[in-house]
């Protein structure tokens, strides 16, 4: 369904809601500048992000100050002047208001961590962006609930809480969905459909759930006048809700968002259904020239069908699909629809337990990844376009998955059964597999293959081209041993090298994941190693071999290789899911670019006589991303570490008693230093490195090398270069290398 005419712009702005319709690409385009915005407000200096939230922040001055946001005595000119924006945040500045200082306001915030600081100043662009739109919005109905989640987000900074909609009811609000009840009607109308036009039935759900759920409600003042008779009291309940859960938090991401079709049901749906189905047939109209062939035919021929069908079972007060205990057909399984992209059964919940996985060193926050999803500017274009299959670097099975989707091929797992009434069409697949097999696998006797292919403990996925077979997987399972045993496995010799036999072996991967089975054993011959490594076979057994000896047949010649799956992998769209990450890293890599693209200036601390300077002393290498790279020999002895980094310790104390060392020798007061603390976050000392010593802290001459280095750093990053203490701190610095190297922990 991407690029028809009736997908709705994903990530848009709140706006005063019209008519109904979809939401255009200037919303999208204001919500990654607001997502820009908020990048970079995390990305700077930590007292600009103190003075931020101050506005935010009550007074905690003693005498119980009723002041509830620090307002500076000099505000900037209005509009703001870009080119002049102050570098320097002085705590001791006084509020307008109470003539407090701005250090008085956000004392809460001193050991607050990084994290949670980017957090609240995600909510204070939030609380600006809905200051605007109560100012701006005309609508009295939208502009109540702005208020009332601008008053909401407002207490969250002031509480340091999070955002909790107040509700007498909390999502869902209806059920079975509307994601449920199109998923119902499709099974319930169309289960009896040739696979590939089932596809087509399914394609078009997708996209008219996608639609919905970037839906623009009309307000309801705006539907009285339409529809004076409908339930107004009713319709302005959802669309509020609508605001709160749906809406509104696309933009401001600060609130939990909800998918329209998952929370709201039939009563939401009917109220929107007549006038969505006119503007999205006129939308088609309009745009038909522009589509591709085989989008035309799909938007102006099978779209009006569909719709007018689920007008019948969203008006009717007796269709089935709106009943809770909707019963699947004997047919088969349900159809799964998704607007998103987690395979999850529309009916089961999101886990409770997801949105708390312990997070990984390293791990990207969602909410960063959902700010640079927001820049991507067509994702569609990462879906696998016909131009990209010339590309190199496309994935090898990507020709053959955009063939299914166009419906060109099919996968189908058939097999032979002693107790059903034999199937004309499985039986010569059955032999057209046969055929293929003994083609392409000469060295094997035809009666062998034969006998597999028909076996009724066997079963083949075919890969049907065109209604005829060219190419499949004949396996066996073993569900009581944990593990499947390929058997066959080939594409005839004209239709290889385009990814079929790749995607072939990710469709009966996926296959094996539904059916709990996570393990396959193969016999590969000389020929065929190459392509089970390439699908994630190695010699490496996963499988006791209890498991499986006596179950699987020995080949002669051949070797034993083990496949172990992943569940959590959707494998036949693996390659796009891959493509999709290296593209949020490529924008997250020139997002950092442009947040460290910064000129300091030149190093002047050769002039006083220093030959050398470690790496990550000069000024802005560790913001690139850059770390020292650990050379020099590691100590594995503790006693021996411990004596060796004792000796370094004293030596940099001693020599510098009374030259060089004396500023660094204990912690640094608050009253010699005012402001120290906010501007330094990592505070180091020689004193606290004698106790950190003394408590064996240093395991490894890194941490202890840190600790010295972080000293050196703190000092410059405080003190002017002129300074005396920037002088001390380079000369020990020298003194403390040159010990490091004699020590041999590090290369001379």
């Amino acid at each position: 369904s991407q690029g028809s005419p009736a997908i709705g712009a994903a990530g848009s702005a709140p706006a005063a809601p019209g008519a109904g319709g979809t939401e255009g690409s200037g919303a999208t385009v204001g919500s990654a500048r607001i997502a820009a915005k908020k990048a970079q407000l995390r990305s700077s200096p930590r007292p600009k992000k103190l003075e931020k939230l101050g506005v935010y922040s009550s007074c905690k001055a003693e005498g119980a100050c009723k002041c509830n946001g620090w307002k500076s005595q000099n505000p900037p000119p209005t509009p703001p002047r870009t080119d002049q924006q102050p570098n320097t945040v002085n705590l001791l500045e006084p509020c307008r208001s109470c003539s407090h200082t701005l250090g008085d306001h956000v004392t809460h915030l001193e050991n607050v961590s990084e994290e949670e600081m980017n957090r609240l100043l995600g909510i204070v662009l939030d609380v600006e962006y809905l200051y605007t739109c109560v100012h701006k919005e005309e609508d009295a109905d939208t502009k109540q609930v702005y208020f009332s989640l601008f008053k909401l987000l407002r207490k969250c900074i002031l509480q340091m809480g999070k955002p909790v909609v107040e509700a007498q009811e909390s999502p869902p609000f209806e059920k079975p969905s509307i994601e449920q009840g199109v998923n119902n009607f499709v099974q319930y109308k169309f289960s009896h459909l040739p696979s590939k036009e089932r596809q087509t039935i399914v394609e078009l759900a997708k996209m008219f759930l996608n639609q919905i759920n970037y839906w623009q409600l009309e307000t309801p003042s705006q539907r009285r006048q339409r529809a004076p008779a409908d339930d107004a009291a009713g319709y302005k309940v959802n669309y509020t809700r609508w605001l709160c859960y749906c809406n509104v938090p696309q933009f401001c991401d600060s609130l939990p968002r909800y998918e329209m079709t998952q929370i709201f049901g039939r009563t939401l749906l009917g109220s929107v259904f007549t006038v969505m189905r006119k503007q999205l047939l006129e939308q088609a109209r309009q745009e038909k020239d522009t589509l591709p062939p085989e989008k035309r035919t799909l938007i102006l021929t099978h779209f009006p069908k569909f719709l007018s069908m689920l007008e019948e079972e969203v008006y009717s007060h007796s269709s089935p699909i709106w009943s809770e205990d909707f019963l699947v057909g004997s047919t088969g399984g349900q159809i799964q629809i998704h607007t998103g992209g987690q395979k999850r059964k529309p009916s089961e919940p999101i886990p409770h337990d997801e949105t708390k996985k312990l997070r990984i060193v390293g791990d990207i926050p969602m909410e960063l990844i959902n700010e640079v999803m927001a820049t991507i500017t067509d994702p569609t274009s990462m879906l696998g376009p016909e131009t990209s299959l010339l590309s190199a670097h496309s994935a090898r099975d990507e020709a053959a998955r955009l063939e299914e989707r166009r419906g060109v091929i099919e996968f189908h797992v058939i097999g032979n059964s002693l107790n059903q009434k034999p199937n004309k069409r499985i039986l010569m697949w059955l032999v057209g597999l046969q055929n293929v097999f003994s083609h392409q696998l000469p060295r094997m006797p035809k009666e062998y293959i034969t006998r597999l292919v028909f076996d009724p403990k066997h079963k083949t996925l075919s890969l049907i081209k065109d209604g005829r077979v060219i190419g499949g997987i004949c396996f066996r399972m073993f569900p009581s041993q944990g593990f499947t045993e390929i058997v066959f496995c080939a594409v005839t010799s004209n239709e290889q090298v385009k990814g079929y036999g790749t995607h072939l072996m990710n469709h009966l991967k996926e296959y094996h994941i539904k059916h709990d089975i996570l393990n396959f054993l193969t016999y590969a011959d000389e020929y065929a190693i190459g392509y089970f490594k390439k699908q994630g076979f190695s010699k490496d057994i996963k499988v006791p071999k209890a498991k499986y000896l006596g179950y699987i047949k020995d080949y002669e010649g051949a070797t034993l290789m083990g496949c172990e799956l992943n569940p959590s992998i959707p494998y036949t769209e693996f390659s796009v899911i891959i493509k999709k990450q290296k593209e949020i890293i490529k924008k997250l890599i020139e997002r950092k670019q442009a947040q460290i693209r910064k000129v300091y200036p030149g190093l002047s601390c050769f002039k006083e006589g220093v030959r050398q300077i470690p790496i990550e002393s000069i000024p802005g290498i560790r913001e690139t991303g850059w770390k020292p790279v650990g050379k020099g020999k590691e100590l594995k002895d503790p006693d021996q570490l411990y004596s060796t980094l004792k000796t370094i310790l004293q030596h940099v104390k001693v020599r510098g008693t009374h030259q060089n060392a004396w500023p660094f020798m204990e912690p640094v007061k608050k009253t010699e230093a005012p402001g120290y603390y906010q501007v330094i976050r990592f505070p180091m000392d020689l004193k606290t490195m004698s106790e950190r010593l003394k408590s064996r802290y240093y395991t490894t001459r890194k941490l202890f090398m840190a600790d010295m280095q972080r000293i050196f750093t703190n000092c410059r990053e405080y003190n002017p270069p002129e300074s005396q203490y920037y002088k001390c701190a380079n000369l020990l610095e020298k003194v403390f290398y040159t010990k490091i190297k004699e020590a041999g922990l590090i290369e001379k």
